[in-house]
């Protein structure tokens, strides 16, 4: 099969499409034709160090959209022709090829009228915003809510998922990113190069603060933003934990809730990975209804991908790119 192939760490810029083995499902796997794979900032991310656990040459890429060619031993609730999404581990070779293997338990079923390109657009990104909203956050106590990088994805997803629930949705982007953020639900978005962003949080609430702070951008962004927080406030973090320290006992008593989707494939725990595959339905579910935007902003051909890559570590990319391999 044909395959964008990494040979050591630190050479992602240089992957280029080669030949190599096509891989057969082992028991509790599916074998799956690749038709589309989103980019996240997590391949450039893990490549630039390498994983104890790759052999190279290494296989990038974690959001997959497919068509199940093999069933591997065991499986029994999926067949040969049937449309599949997953998040992948990225301790195994991933996406970025004609085929590639997943656990058959991890996996969603994409509805007929969603596309692949759109169901790739959501695994890592849209995942993680679902996980940092539907599975950490009392959302039943939540009213309002800070989400950083709304032009992004993870915070384009959150944008979109907790406006769905009703929330007030505080976001921040670049000044030229406004609009579209808005268009994702935000009710307000502050210009975080320009303007003071807890002062303007502070602004909008009447003093009191936000009751949770969705960080997917970095661990300093994290501990700033726990002066945005109300009393019993929630800080959700994705980048890097903040500095505990800040926040004195006895004051807001603030909860932290780490989101690490990648510790659910490691922990060898099925019912952790299970939740994938459901928060994937929930998610295309939204998809097909037209209640959520994929935020598909650019498709590429997979030997794009190392000049695409690049871009996105410079962190001024907008909404979701996606390789289109069939």
């Amino acid at each position: 099969m044909k395959a964008l192939l990494l040979h050591d760490k630190g050479l992602w810029k240089d992957m280029k499409v080669e030949e190599i083995e096509t891989p057969s499902p082992q028991k509790g796997e599916l074998l799956v034709e690749v038709h589309a794979v989103g980019l996240n900032p997590v391949d450039y991310k893990t490549a630039t160090n390498g994983m104890p656990a790759w052999s190279y040459p290494h296989i990038l890429g974690l959001d997959v959209a497919g068509v199940v060619v093999e069933t591997g031993k065991g499986v029994t609730e999926w067949k040969k022709g049937d449309r599949v999404v997953y998040h992948g581990d990225f301790t195994k070779k991933g996406g970025y090829a004609e085929y590639a293997i997943i656990n058959a338990h991890t996996v969603s079923r994409i509805p007929e009228s969603v596309s692949f390109e759109d169901a790739a657009a959501l695994p890592t990104a849209g995942y993680t915003a679902y996980q940092a909203l539907h599975r950490k956050l009392p959302f039943d106590q939540v009213n309002t809510i800070l989400i950083h990088g709304g032009a992004g994805g993870v915070g384009g997803f959150g944008v979109q998922l907790a406006k769905l629930a009703g929330k007030t949705v505080i976001s921040t982007a670049s000044g030229h990113n406004h609009e579209y953020v808005k268009s994702l639900g935000a009710d307000f978005v502050i210009d975080y190069r320009e303007e003071d962003v807890n002062a303007k949080v502070l602004e909008i609430t009447n003093g009191r603060g936000v009751d949770a702070v969705v960080d997917a951008v970095s661990r300093q962004s994290a501990t700033d933003s726990l002066d945005a927080l109300a009393y019993m406030g929630h800080m959700v973090y994705i980048a890097g934990a903040p500095d505990f320290t800040k926040i004195k006992s006895f004051t807001k008593v603030v909860s932290y809730h780490e989101i690490a989707l990648a510790a659910a494939h490691q922990s060898n725990d099925v019912i952790a990975q299970k939740d994938f595959a459901v928060i994937g339905v929930d998610m295309l579910s939204l998809l097909e209804q037209g209640k959520l935007d994929a935020m598909l902003k650019e498709t590429i051909r997979l030997e794009e991908v190392p000049k695409a890559l690049s871009r996105l570590s410079e962190r001024h990319v907008k909404g979701k790119i996606v390789a289109k391999i069939i």
